[in-house]
């Protein structure tokens, strides 16, 4: 009657010691998942950092086109700054289409209809408002000095990202945001060497155009911070599906508040005589507004996948890379002079960026200190088990 019982005991000892010997096997297994999955997520993180590094080039660079071939149009720019959202349609109709029902999330409580209609309206008027400032500032001011100011942009997000998101302002952090600050004010001191298309340039116009990038740039932040604060904790899936939608929404009840200004302020008037009067002939300038409407678009989705996967603040300092490149290009294609001013405070800028980049590296060996530490105290623990069911 003994001889079993003791069998059945030797071959449970067998099988709890089989199991504490997979268990390690289990962990590297898992271990070199992650380890893709962290690959792999950072390929998509490069991917859509230069997407939105080329296509806010290629927009700013297009607006600052339009104005100097004769267009005149606030309304009209900042309207290209959302009404692409419709090339998305298809692919968003296509994934509605592919993908199954999830039945798994069914006792979570989503949020209302109401709830995300006030989202894409608020963040929509945000965006709106924003493209306007940034449509009237870059009538006023050579594109390089508009890029310059811009990147105050980032320094705007650092607050909002404190106030709505909990970021931590530590040292570097602080010292990007001074440093930034003090790049934009510079350029009011600049002196008024050029200018957009036709536009009269005196010193009232200059200081007009500064006030409005700012306020563009501050708006835009705040659209930034707004939306990873809303993917946190109203958006339950983080998939490019929800990013989508917001990118369509967003970009809906913005154009309804630019076409509302168009036709309000009478300039859909000027459509007519503005094809007709472009220096590069009618074709360029419906071209000029097509791939304008398409790059911003394309930016748009990039900037909201890279807010998804890191933070607001993350994809405000890749948009910030764009500071040395825009007026390179600008004084390439459009040959604007590059004054002592513009230098200055493009190295400031620059200073401000790796100040703000040296705190994310920071960070990522603190991180990977952190993961390495509970690693080892994992591996420490099986071992212990391990040993424990042997004894």
């Amino acid at each position: 009657m003994g001889e079993p019982q003791v069998e059945k005991q030797h071959n449970i000892s067998f099988e709890e010691e089989a199991r504490a010997n997979k268990e390690p096997d289990n962990y590297m297994a898992n271990n070199l998942t992650s380890w893709r999955a962290k690959y792999k997520r950072w390929l998509e993180i490069g991917f859509h950092s230069i997407m939105v590094l080329i296509c806010l080039s290629v927009a700013t660079l297009l607006g600052e086109l339009y104005y100097k071939e004769g267009g005149k149009s606030t309304w009209m720019n900042s309207l290209i700054q959302t009404v692409g959202f419709p090339v998305l349609l298809p692919i968003i109709f296509m994934k509605n289409k592919g993908s199954q029902v999830d039945t798994t999330d069914s006792n979570n409580k989503n949020p209302s209809v109401w709830m995300f209609l006030f989202v894409y309206v608020f963040l929509g008027f945000l965006l709106g408002g924003s493209s306007m400032l940034n449509a009237v500032g870059l009538l006023h001011l050579p594109v390089s000095t508009f890029s310059l100011i811009s990147a105050s942009q980032l320094g705007f997000n650092t607050l909002f990202s404190y106030f709505l998101n909990a970021q931590k302002i530590t040292a570097y952090i602080a010292n990007s945001i001074i440093l930034l600050t003090i790049s934009s004010i510079l350029l009011v001191f600049q002196p008024d060497d050029s200018s957009s298309g036709g536009s009269s340039k005196g010193k009232g116009y200059v200081l007009v155009g500064f006030i409005c990038t700012l306020f563009g740039a501050a708006g835009y932040a705040l659209l930034l911070s707004s939306t990873e604060r809303i993917f946190r904790n109203i958006m339950k899936k983080r998939t490019m599906k929800e990013v989508m939608n917001v990118v369509i929404w967003q970009s809906f009840f913005a154009t309804l508040m630019m076409l509302i200004g168009l036709f309000a302020s009478g300039e859909w008037k000027w459509i007519r005589s503005e094809m007709h009067e472009y220096k590069l002939g009618k074709v360029s300038y419906i071209m000029t507004l097509v791939w304008n409407a398409l790059s911003w678009q394309i930016y748009t989705i990039g900037l909201l996948s890279l807010i998804m996967k890191v933070s607001a603040l993350f994809a405000n300092v890749i948009t910030t890379l764009s500071v040395p490149l825009i007026p390179v290009l600008a004084v390439i294609v459009f040959h604007e002079k590059m004054s002592g001013v513009k230098v200055v405070s493009m190295i400031l800028a620059i200073w401000g960026f790796l100040s703000y980049g040296y705190q994310q590296y920071l960070d990522e060996i603190n991180l990977k200190a952190d993961l390495s530490k509970a690693k080892e105290e994992s591996e420490v623990s099986l071992v212990e088990r391990g040993l424990n069911r042997r004894a």
